[in-house]
């Protein structure tokens, strides 16, 4: 027999999984970690949570410490294990999080029949300019709109949480500057401003978003 024998599907499956373990884990912490039960531990805290989980959060989930890595290839599997349900995981701005297919609304609103409010065309639109070209003043908005924004529009926003000022601007008055906030990019399913949709896709998304929150 040659002293070079070919080897055994066993060895060489074997050999793939140590292999695997090892790029994994390069901290040498393979031993200390479960991966199947870490991933049921990630699955059953993101269906249970009503806020999105952050790294951070996830990561204290563990016994021993992790690598963001490992984190984020165990939340990418699991996406693509919910990839044919009715549910999806995402990451948006304030982290991790599992909510209803859009295909999905039709079907859970037959159990909450109450409609959410419809936001105005004013409050869009302030919504819009406010995400888009933040910070801005109330004076900014006007002139951009080229007609007067009604205290009401902006309180709604900021009651919603989509909205907040984050400062003044140095000029006679010291008028207040409007910024989003995450939530609002939570809402949107959203991890960033930069992946911002037109005004009417904006529109249909929140809709959703809250009809999911609900």
């Amino acid at each position: 027999m040659s002293e070079q024998a070919e080897a055994s599907p066993q060895a060489e499956t074997q050999l793939a999984v140590h292999v695997e373990h090892v790029e994994m884990f390069p901290e040498g912490n393979a031993e200390s970690v479960d991966v199947v039960q870490l991933k049921k531990v990630l699955e059953a805290a993101l269906l249970t949570t009503q806020e999105p989980l952050t790294l951070a959060d996830l990561k204290r989930l563990s016994d021993v410490p992790l690598e963001n890595k490992l984190i984020e290839e165990m939340l990418e599997q699991l996406a693509q294990e919910y990839a044919d349900s009715g549910v999806e995981l995402n990451e948006v701005s304030s982290g991790w999080r599992f909510r209803a297919r859009p295909e999905m609304q039709v079907h859970l609103d037959k159990l909450n029949p109450q409609k959410q409010p419809r936001y105005s065309r004013a409050v869009m639109e302030t919504l819009a300019i406010i995400a888009y070209r933040q910070p801005v003043t109330r004076g900014d908005i006007e002139d951009i709109r080229g007609v007067a924004v009604s205290s009401q529009v902006l309180k709604t926003l900021e009651a919603r949480g989509w909205v907040d000022v984050v400062g003044t601007r140095d000029v006679p008055g010291k008028p207040s500057l409007y910024a989003t906030t995450k939530l609002l990019l939570d809402d949107l399913n959203l991890r960033s401003l930069q992946e911002l949709p037109s005004l009417d896709e904006m529109s249909g998304l929140l809709e959703h978003g809250e009809q999911a929150a609900a």
